[in-house]
């Protein structure tokens, strides 16, 4: 049974990786019925995944940060200083100015995303997966590995469209938090949660969603197709090599690729979610796409990528430690009472 653990919030990296992972058995048991795999309840699975995405989050957090950081940066600074930053000053001025505990601002929401997130998209998975299978027009075609597919796509694109409008408040609070600096207008969780609510009315708690919803498409679909294609491929010229191998490289390249093909939409996300901060002028004054085209204008190409190297550095490591984590508990649960 497949269970995606998510595909908004530029963890799709991790959470991609996640939902690959729940989906294997699925599609190798049947072949290979001499090699034992681990089989937990969906309470396990649920948990099982939740922890590796929010251990994985914590340990790649200042990278994390980092790209937050970068991204919101050309939003009230003038070309001179962007022209000046680097991964390593950034960090050297959290350090200095924030202390060391500073690269973890905002993990705390973040973890408490992970569990919710995960539950109401592997409900909702479920439920419109039984939905499209009842339709009278696909049960002709149910076995067809294309229709499959298709199933998957439609059905994984809407439990993260669900998933991703349901918790959607917190993920715009963690990027609020983690883009305070040294001056500090939210004081945590419930502070930002009352302040934004008083300030900019219920819905400032979803500003930015349509760049999230519009990239959960383009995600699912590339970092699948991606990693599928490259696991094909690998396999046929080198049956023998391990499995954790292929798998930790796959979801590692298909990270990257589909990080790459969405990171715009991720940094007006971003963007969207900090207008009207601190009672601070909006920048952007129009839509999503007129948000692209100020942001090109005035920054160029390179504006819209702004921060993506520190998102390709959490890849590999957030990949492996997703990876370890989820078999570990794995193994744990599938030995206890559930």
């Amino acid at each position: 049974m497949e269970a995606r653990v998510g595909v908004s919030t530029h963890g799709g990296v991790v959470d991609g990786f996640l939902q690959q992972q729940q989906q294997q058995p699925q599609q190798q048991q049947q072949p290979q019925p001499q090699q034992p795999v681990s089989q937990i309840g969906t309470v396990p699975q649920l948990l099982a995944g939740g922890i590796a995405g929010a251990f994985s989050k914590t340990c790649t957090a200042p990278l994390a940060r980092l790209t937050i950081l970068f991204q919101v940066q050309g939003m009230h600074a003038d070309a001179a200083l962007l022209s000046k930053l680097s991964i390593w000053r950034e960090a050297s001025r959290i350090v200095n100015e924030e202390g060391f505990r500073a690269f973890w601002k905002g993990n705390l929401v973040t973890i408490a995303h992970r569990l919710p997130y995960t539950s109401v998209n592997f409900y909702v998975y479920e439920r419109y997966k039984n939905l499209l299978k009842s339709v009278p027009g696909l049960r002709s075609y149910q076995g067809n590995a294309s229709a499959d597919i298709c199933m998957y796509f439609v059905g994984g694109g809407l439990a993260g469209i669900t998933a991703a409008s349901a918790t959607y408040p917190l993920d715009l609070i963690r990027t609020r938090l983690a883009a305070q600096r040294s001056a500090i207008y939210y004081q945590g969780i419930w502070h930002a949660l009352s302040t934004i609510c008083r300030d900019e009315g219920f819905f400032g708690l979803y500003k930015g969603l349509g760049a999230t919803l519009l990239g959960v498409g383009p995600s699912i679909a590339i970092s699948f197709s991606v990693y599928e294609t490259l696991r094909s491929y690998w396999h046929s010229r080198r049956p023998n090599d391990s499995t954790v191998a292929v798998s930790l490289a796959c979801g590692s390249l298909s990270g990257i690729a589909s990080s790459t093909a969405t990171f715009p939409l991720d940094l007006v996300r971003r963007r969207k979610q900090l207008e009207g901060v601190a009672g601070r002028a909006h920048v952007y004054k129009t839509g999503l796409f007129g948000t692209f085209g100020h942001i090109f204008r005035s920054e160029g190409l390179r504006g819209l990528y702004r921060g993506i190297l520190p998102e390709y550095y959490k890849v590999v490591p957030g990949v492996g430690i997703v990876f370890m984590t989820y078999e570990t508990l794995k193994k744990f649960l599938s030995d206890g009472p559930f």
